[in-house]
């Protein structure tokens, strides 16, 4: 591949259901291929090669008469340590991203409560289908959608707060308002592919490069109470550290007011 040229769109699909399948999203099965052919607008062949380059990674075992299905649908969970991971405490970071929630509009998708999958588990340090609440939400600027959040809480946490009170203010007051003391956060900052249900939230083209932020937030007794999943378009956010030789980062999240390069 030549660099500077777009993505072959067979490996765009591969890098999509790459990492979906790193999510622990077809735990059940990837969809057959004319599903994936209609999710894509390809032809089969363009499927074909895409799922082939997995199963050649060992990523997904393909048999007839039981199709697509995942080998290794696990990843690191969010608190391990690692040398890309960021770890930051929550001193002037609570406050920089309960202000950013208190300055965009917010859309709730859906909040149901589900079993816990086993990336979700490992990360909230439950057992494997123990009730939590999925909530997923659409943060916008007047210059348009921002982000596609994704939040995981614990079920006997969030069994206080449902859509009306997460439409209205930021899921961190939420959880401090159940009596829940945020102690401190772990941050993963990486980049990702949208796929096509992520892409019509954020306006953008099936396969636009978008910033991945993985957050896990912990209360003062080391407890994972919160698993945050964030796909921001990289024209309406950024994210700011500043760095010194002795004391703590201070970090802080803010959102352009001016609209950057768009995605083709």
């Amino acid at each position: 591949m030549v660099p500077g040229l777009p993505l072959p769109k067979y490996h765009r699909i591969y890098l999509v259901l790459r990492e979906q399948l790193q999510e622990g999203r077809f735990v059940d099965g990837l969809p057959g291929e004319l599903a994936l052919m209609q999710q894509f607008g390809v032809a089969r062949v363009t499927v074909r090669r895409a799922l082939q380059q997995l199963a050649s990674e060992g990523l997904i075992s393909r048999e007839p008469g039981r199709g697509t299905r995942p080998i290794d649908v696990g990843r690191p969970a969010a608190n391990e340590a690692g040398e890309h991971a960021q770890r930051a405490h929550l001193t002037g970071l609570l406050e920089n991203l309960v202000s950013m929630g208190l300055r965009t509009q917010v859309r709730v998708l859906d909040v149901q409560t589900i079993t816990a999958s086993q990336p979700v588990a490992s990360a909230l340090q439950i057992a494997p289908g123990d009730a939590v609440q999925k909530a997923v939400r659409v943060r916008s600027t007047g210059e348009g959608p921002l982000s596609h959040i994704t939040t995981y809480v614990p079920g006997q946490i969030a069994r206080r707060f449902g859509r009306r009170e997460l439409a209205k203010k930021p899921i961190l007051l939420l959880l401090e308002e159940s009596g829940v003391k945020v102690g401190r956060a772990h941050q993963m900052i990486s980049a990702r592919l949208a796929d096509d249900v992520v892409a019509a939230h954020l306006d953008v083209a099936v396969g636009s490069a978008l910033l991945a932020v993985k957050r896990l937030i912990f209360d003062e007794a080391d407890r994972p109470v919160q698993w945050l999943h964030g796909l921001y378009r990289p024209d309406r956010y950024e994210y700011e550290m500043q760095l010194s030789r002795v004391g703590s980062i201070d970090a802080k999240v803010w959102v352009s007011r001016e609209l950057g390069a768009q995605f083709s």
